[in-house]
């Protein structure tokens, strides 16, 4: 069975289509006219090995925030898609992704509840024009949206895009560890997620 999911949405502020594959190699197109965050979508994809593709259109007159929320959305119901009903996943993962100086710890749980705990401080407001922080705005959208409980936190660091870095190819190594299939039932003492 193909573990893939598509989804597009329309709003007033953003035009957004993703699809995803869960068991990719990595391959990622990511065009939001927001550079950086193209730039942290292709490190997430690529390190979750994802086939990955995000387009959208957004009021970027206006800024980024609600083109980066509205992402975070729409790729989360889309991986919620893909996983169905959870059979066969590993369901936990956790890994501390080091990018040079920087650190961030990042463990998460495909429970179908979604939480996040966001504990990371940035030395700088931007990486170029982009926030920084939106980055804990996608993380909030997309666990919402893709049933998912992640907790973040840097341990340490000083470069601003290593660190925000750092935490979208943890989010991949350990959402594609966490998705990996295993063989099994639902991981679940209930029999469902």
């Amino acid at each position: 069975m193909s573990r893939t999911g598509a989804v597009a949405r329309r709003t007033a502020e953003t035009e957004v289509a993703v699809q995803v594959g869960l068991d990719g190699e990595g391959r990622v197109e990511a065009a939001t006219g927001v550079a950086f965050f193209d730039h942290l979508l292709a490190a997430f994809g690529r390190h979750a090995r994802f086939d990955l593709t995000v387009r959208a259109a957004g009021d970027l007159a206006v800024d980024a925030h609600h083109t980066v929320e509205d992402v975070g959305i729409v790729l989360g119901q889309a991986v919620c898609q893909a996983i169905g009903d959870g059979a066969g996943i590993a369901r936990f993962a956790s890994i501390h992704l080091p990018m040079d100086e920087a650190l961030v710890l990042v463990a998460l749980d495909v429970s179908g509840r979604s939480y996040l705990h966001f504990d990371v401080a940035f030395p700088a407001d931007r990486v170029g024009a982009f926030p920084v922080d939106l980055v804990e705005e996608f993380l909030r959208a997309f666990t919402a949206h893709a049933g998912v409980t992640l907790h973040v936190a840097l341990r340490h660091g000083r470069n601003t895009h290593h660190i925000a870095e750092a935490v979208f190819k943890g989010l991949g190594v350990a959402l594609g560890r966490a998705l990996a299939r295993t063989g099994q039932g639902v991981p679940s003492t209930k029999g469902v997620l």
